[in-house]
């Protein structure tokens, strides 16, 4: 009787749970609730960076960041002593060229936003920045990738040209992004998170693939993951890039 009781709690749990998840925004909040006292704040990492030309050949360059979730990242472009890099704070990207900065422009991430940044902010945040770029978070189906079930939120069934973004279902982890590529907005741009590992209580996306109009154009392969690095307090100004290497 005790065991009947228990597994029709259970069962009663479950079915509330999956009740709860009938849009977008519940989509975010559940990612948000799952992880939000064991996300890691801050993470660095050696990046392998492929570009991948239309003629089959391909390019690599090594690529240095660090992030701070919410709203914070940074990427040094090759040798660190180059000074060379972008800085993402808040919606704004900044150009550093030899140490001097070249240009800022509004610029969201979303793969900050939804790889990292949901899982320590606060959803009513989340929310308003991914509507704010253009997904429709009263699209919610239910689909498989990489055999696992997912939310694809943004899209119905059979669309895979909307703006959108996939999600494991039990993991609550992101996977994969749509969108209208920034350069050309007659091609789509297909972002997949690969290769996830435990980090520091939670998870990383060890590979990213980017794919446009279907081929390859680029990946990124991540090395040295280290969570929870404690950070120089000007890491993330560009005015400081040239100091504040804690590649060295």
């Amino acid at each position: 009787m005790k065991y009947s009781l228990l597994a029709s709690t259970l069962l009663t749990v479950a079915l509330a749970q999956a009740q709860t998840i009938r849009n977008g925004e519940d989509v975010l909040r559940a990612m948000h609730d799952k992880y939000q006292s064991s996300w890691y704040q801050t993470v660095t990492f050696t990046q392998k960076s492929t570009t991948y030309q239309p003629d089959g050949s391909s390019s690599a360059q090594t690529w240095y960041e660090a992030l701070s979730a919410p709203g914070k990242l940074r990427i040094d472009i090759g040798p660190p002593a180059n000074n060379n890099g972008f800085v993402l704070v808040d919606g704004n990207v900044t150009i550093v060229k030899d140490g001097k900065i070249a240009g800022t422009r509004s610029q969201v991430n979303m793969l900050l936003v939804l790889g990292f940044d949901v899982y320590r902010q606060d959803p009513a945040t989340t929310v308003k920045v991914v509507k704010s770029e253009g997904y429709d978070l009263s699209k919610l189906r239910e689909d498989t990738w990489d055999g696992k079930p997912v939310y694809v939120v943004g899209a119905d069934a059979g669309d895979l040209k909307s703006r959108q973004f996939w999600v494991e279902k039990d993991s609550l982890l992101f996977v994969r992004k749509i969108e209208p590529s920034p350069a050309d907005s007659a091609k789509l741009d297909d972002i997949r998170f690969l290769h996830y590992q435990p980090l520091a209580g939670a998870w990383i996306a060890a590979a990213v693939e980017v794919y446009s109009d279907g081929k390859k154009v680029f990946s990124e392969d991540y090395t040295d993951i280290q969570a929870n690095v404690k950070l120089a307090s000007g890491t993330f100004d560009p005015a400081q890039l040239s100091a504040t290497h804690w590649e060295k």
